[in-house]
């Protein structure tokens, strides 16, 4: 009698498959890159000889300043996870959140593929799926909520230790907006929490015939939604305040990898300077122009680095460093990370109490 574990015949089959689709898409974001960096990058001689005469200390900092990024993004989701009741164990998060971020970054509409990657194995992990949706919602508005943090934060500090320093009121206002949107989200998840929870949709064959199957299917998709939302916001004030606290440590990190990336070529470039480079880069990532904005941020990082007083040459080399550091090497990471998933196998539940 042949072992419940065994693989279907045509499992080889389906690996192959899945090998050659992660390689059709690295193929295409080594094309989609090509194309976004065309006739951006500087004469390849001086470009590679600012390269070499990089400090090794500071790219040695930046290495580690991404690792605790993406570290801290991985304690942000372990933490909400076992708020919410789930203990996974910290190399599984790790490698789910290495995987999701590879997807994100190398895909269209890669930030919904990423999340629904992540619940996915959130659920392979032993976490319900409902516990998955809760955290793909809270993780996006702790990350807002943590962008905003760091950038009020950075602001009083500057005005409280520097009385000559002027800071423009355009930041103020987008910051401002971030956290109203997610203290907004938050309230508003917090009375639909009070309020009772909606039924769910029928499958029955009269309601499937009266409303059609795709009304039905987008119905049971907002319900889903809305009860996530509302245990996500249903959270305590201390668990909220951690998750954001770790989203800011993961801005922040990678924040202090691009200072330690530009420190690296030689920039003098002030650190007020480069958290407003930072911040408009975050922002136009947000459109969707081609998966993890490649092409997109690397000429607008340029482009905020040659604005404030730095060549053409040494902009593109700092900006390569950093983009290997925080997008680039992530995608083998991923890879990695993935097969890591595959033969984790699936678990049951294990419940720690709903806190």
């Amino acid at each position: 009698m042949l072992s419940s574990t065994a693989e279907p015949p045509d499992a080889p089959r389906s690996w192959r498959s899945r090998r050659l689709r992660l390689a059709g898409v690295a193929v295409s974001v080594l094309v989609l890159a090509a194309i976004g960096l065309r006739g951006r990058l500087p004469d390849p001689h001086e470009f590679l000889v600012a390269l070499t005469g990089a400090h090794w200390g500071w790219v040695a900092a930046a290495v580690v300043l991404q690792i605790a990024s993406i570290g801290a993004f991985a304690c942000q989701h372990q933490y909400l996870l076992n708020a919410l009741g789930v203990r996974i164990r910290r190399r599984r998060v790790m490698a789910i959140t290495v995987a999701g971020t590879a997807i994100s970054i190398s895909v269209p509409a890669g930030a919904a593929v990423s999340a629904g990657y992540s619940i996915r194995e959130y659920e392979r992990a032993g976490a319900p799926r409902e516990i998955g949706a809760v955290s793909a919602i809270v993780n996006g508005l702790a990350s807002i909520g943590g962008l905003a943090l760091i950038y009020v934060a950075g602001g009083a500090v500057v005005l409280m230790y520097s009385s000559t320093t002027s800071l423009t009121w355009r930041p103020l206002v987008i910051v401002g907006v971030l956290a109203a949107l997610t203290f907004a989200a938050v309230a508003l998840g917090r009375r639909l929490a009070e309020a009772p929870p909606a039924p769910s949709p029928s499958a029955s064959p009269e309601s499937v015939k009266q409303r059609g199957r795709v009304a039905l299917y987008v119905h049971g998709l907002l319900v889903a939604a809305r009860e996530a939302w509302r245990a996500g916001a249903g959270l305590r004030i201390r668990d909220w305040c951690a998750v954001v606290g770790y989203a800011a440590l993961n801005w922040l990190t990678d924040l202090l990898c691009l200072v330690a990336c530009t420190r690296a070529l030689g920039l003098d470039v002030n650190l007020i300077t480069l958290a407003g480079i930072y911040l408009g880069v975050q922002i136009v990532r947000q459109v969707p122009l081609s998966p993890g904005g490649i092409g997109v941020i690397e000429t607008a990082l340029v482009a905020g680095l040659t604005t404030a007083g730095a060549t053409a040459i040494i902009a593109s080399a700092a900006v390569l460093i950093y983009r290997l550091l925080s997008c680039w090497i992530l995608l083998p990471a991923g890879g990695a990370a993935a097969l890591f998933l595959r033969r984790a196998g699936t678990r049951q539940p294990v419940p720690i109490g709903t806190r």
